[in-house]
């Protein structure tokens, strides 16, 4: 069964620890992180990107297979179906769909246009019980082909946009980027902890993978408790499927080739869910 993200992030607030958000790009990545994290008895939020959703079929594909996959692999931990950088019409399908969460991307507009759409997308989920996520500034980088600039949220307009809206969740650009970093993280920990005091949200740290340790410990004192991980997984699925590749030239059978990055993905996984639990007060 799915929940929100309210119902798993309040106690992570509480408690100063952080939920991982993996992002899921086919049925196999889904089927290991819902392996491993229930092995883990953690739980997770599937972050669906809106070019993963349309590579697996759709919303109502993915909604459809993720939900069969809690049942079959008898899944008991806390599961959250999270859009990804959606946009207005993406939150709107994913809301039809089934979602349990979506994450509505204003951040290019102006703040008086990203408070009215976030507005009007918080009413439609709420009244499925579904969460809200909201982005303020650029969080740089590249994702699903689509490259940004970093600009720092401002902490007056991120406490606009909380105030105005009534979202869960911020995901405020501090300083994190998509894909891989080129030279070193420069996370805002000032400006975060003056989000987080402000807002009294839980706070979203989008770009986690790459980020030292200690970065994401000191974040997760300062209000993350959130934490966006996809690179370090394709990372990890990749090593696994090139030397299957390259060390059997007869393998032809997807399922042989796919599958072999498994044992790299859950080592990845189990590594950020230590990292994230380790601040656990």
């Amino acid at each position: 069964m799915l929940v929100n993200t309210k119902q798993i992030l309040e106690d992570a607030k509480a408690h100063h620890y952080a939920i991982p958000h993996f992002n899921i790009n086919n049925l196999e990545w889904t089927k290991y992180i819902l392996e491993e994290c229930q092995e883990l008895n953690n739980p997770v939020i599937l972050g669906v990107s809106l070019g993963a959703a349309k590579y697996m079929g759709g919303f109502y594909a993915v909604a459809s297979m993720v939900k069969g996959l809690i049942k079959d692999l008898n899944i008991t931990i806390p599961v959250v179906l999270h859009v990804d950088h959606g946009t207005y019409e993406g939150c709107l399908e994913a809301i039809e769909a089934g979602f349990s969460s979506v994450m509505f991307d204003g951040s290019k507009l102006s703040l008086e246009e990203n408070i009215e759409k976030t507005k009007e997308i918080v009413a439609l989920a709420h009244a499925k019980n579904i969460t809200v996520e909201a982005e303020i500034g650029h969080i740089g980088g590249e994702e699903d082909g689509v490259a940004d600039e970093l600009a720092y949220a401002k902490v007056e307009d991120a406490f606009m946009l909380a105030k105005e809206t009534g979202i869960d969740l911020l995901a405020p650009a501090l300083g994190s980027v998509h894909g891989i970093y080129k030279g070193e993280p420069k996370l805002d920990f000032d400006r975060m902890l003056k989000i987080k005091e402000l807002t009294n949200l839980p706070l979203v740290l989008h770009g986690g993978s790459g980020i030292p340790d200690e970065m994401i410990k000191k974040a997760i004192s300062c209000g993350i408790c959130k934490l966006n991980i996809n690179t370090e997984l394709q990372m990890a699925w990749a090593k696994g499927v090139r030397e299957k590749i390259s060390n059997d030239n007869s393998v032809y059978d997807p399922r042989k080739i796919i599958g072999a990055g498994e044992k790299y993905m859950k080592e990845a996984i189990r590594e950020k869910i230590s990292l994230l639990n380790s601040t656990k007060a």
